[in-house]
């Protein structure tokens, strides 16, 4: 049976990147995507659907179009990005939106896939060395986007409990490292010193972007019910991941980094929030044997992570960035899709 999808956050990173697989997949037969933002990747058959930060359109899209998947990809795991009330918003607000749309009566949604982060563990010297699904954190949430994201899967819970016909999966991915990816790490990393809080040197542990995809569309594929950590094999010192990417450290104070890291911030450099300082003390390492356990093969470790991350760097520093960034511009894709003059796929085999 063909598919229908609805995305959240199409113009994020992930949405744009889930639709563009989703495109190739003949078994699916409508792609819908919603956004305050435009995507910002080239999209040939996704629709694009402006709404507000809390999808409060999204129960009218779910009742017109006959959706049968939702694929929420949209949520806020930095606290750097926006205001507590703008964090809010998006992630419990929204959520609480999707959720009242899928489980709304006559819903045709029978399978739904949230993106969340390992932040709901935190990161303390009290945490086990391995965090499983059904692990508790030591501590209370310090930081307003752990806060937010925890309270995301209340409603997750709560939804699940209430709508057993519904195929539910919840992703919790590790530290995300790749060629493409833009995060608080990456920019750390790319720093000529970079942060390290003196007297520490954490393990990390991270997952590779392409495995960030290949995750989501395999639950969505598979439909595997259930809470999911992401990551790749083994953890890595903060201090060799500096310099597997070349650069050496700089120790900031334990007390008062967010004073002593004022400078990074005010130029644009990078922002610490606080759950990337505390993670910065005490690292986390989750176990991902259950998504393995359910038939997923990862791609990458996280040395190999690492590793791509490291290799993108050296190339751009040899020959520069030529790829220029593409900017969803709705008549030009409108254009492209209905123009006598592009050759279809189908035109092309003829």
């Amino acid at each position: 049976m063909a598919r229908r999808v609805l995305i959240t956050g199409l113009g994020t990173f992930w949405g744009g990147r889930v639709a563009q697989a989703l495109e190739a997949d003949p078994d699916v037969e409508v792609i819908i995507g919603l956004d305050t933002a435009e995507p910002q990747i080239r999209l040939e058959r996704t629709e694009y659907v402006r709404s507000d930060e809390n999808y409060s359109i999204l129960s009218r899209i779910v009742q017109a179009t006959a959706v049968d998947t939702i694929v929420h990809t949209f949520l806020v795991v930095d606290s750097t990005q926006m205001s507590s009330r703008a964090m809010h918003e998006i992630n419990v607000i929204g959520t609480m939106n999707l959720f009242a749309a899928a489980s709304a009566a006559g819903s045709t949604v029978r399978n739904v896939v949230v993106k969340s982060s390992a932040l709901v563990y935190g990161s303390s010297p009290k945490d086990p060395y391995w965090f499983r699904e059904d692990g508790r954190r030591a501590d209370l949430p310090h930081s307003r986007v752990e806060r937010s994201l925890l309270e995301v899967e209340g409603y997750v819970r709560d939804f699940a409990t209430d709508n057993p016909h519904v195929c539910l999966s919840l992703l919790r991915f590790s530290n995300v490292l790749g060629p493409d990816i833009v995060t608080p790490l990456s920019q750390a990393l790319q720093l000529p010193l970079v942060p390290k809080v003196a007297g520490y040197d954490p393990r990390f542990q991270f997952v590779h972007e392409d495995d960030v995809i290949g995750s989501l569309l395999f639950v969505l594929e598979q439909q595997v019910p259930g809470i999911f950590n992401v990551a790749g094999d083994g953890q890595i010192p903060w201090s060799e991941v500096a310099a597997i990417v070349g650069k050496r450290t700089i120790p900031m104070p334990p007390i008062g980094i967010g004073l002593a890291t004022g400078p990074l911030r005010r130029m644009g450099l990078v922002d610490l929030a606080p759950e990337l300082i505390a993670l910065l003390k005490y690292g986390r390492g989750v176990d991902n044997r259950r998504l393995k356990r359910a038939g997923f093969d990862y791609q990458h470790t996280s040395a190999g992570a690492v590793d791509a991350f490291a290799e993108a760097l050296r190339l751009r520093r040899m020959v520069g960035d030529h790829d220029p960034k593409y900017h969803y511009q709705e008549d030009v894709e409108r254009w492209f899709r209905h123009s006598p003059s592009v050759l279809r796929e189908v035109d092309r085999r003829r």
